[in-house]
């Protein structure tokens, strides 16, 4: 279950620095990919059961995953992108 005090956008990122997200929302998510010195962007919309869950197990940094980052760290690494 996904808190109410939550806030979006929320920002995460795997905890191997490899891909950073953005949550939107409990349904919406944009992931920056790194590999290499490439970086892509993914826009990805939750449809399917197994698509919410992940999106919740991101919200509440399951399995340790994922760790929180603020919107300064997912702004540097967007401005890469460009």
């Amino acid at each position: 279950m996904i808190s109410p005090q939550l806030e979006f956008p929320v920002y995460r990122k795997y905890s191997n620095n490899k891909s950073y997200f953005k949550v939107e929302s409990a349904a919406n998510f944009r992931e920056l990919k790194i590999t290499g010195s490439l970086i892509e962007s993914f826009d990805f919309e939750a449809k399917i059961l197994p698509d919410r869950n992940f999106i919740q197990d991101m919200l509440n940094l399951e399995n340790g995953y994922w760790e929180p980052i603020d919107k300064e760290e997912w702004d540097a690494i967007f401005e890469r992108l460009k």
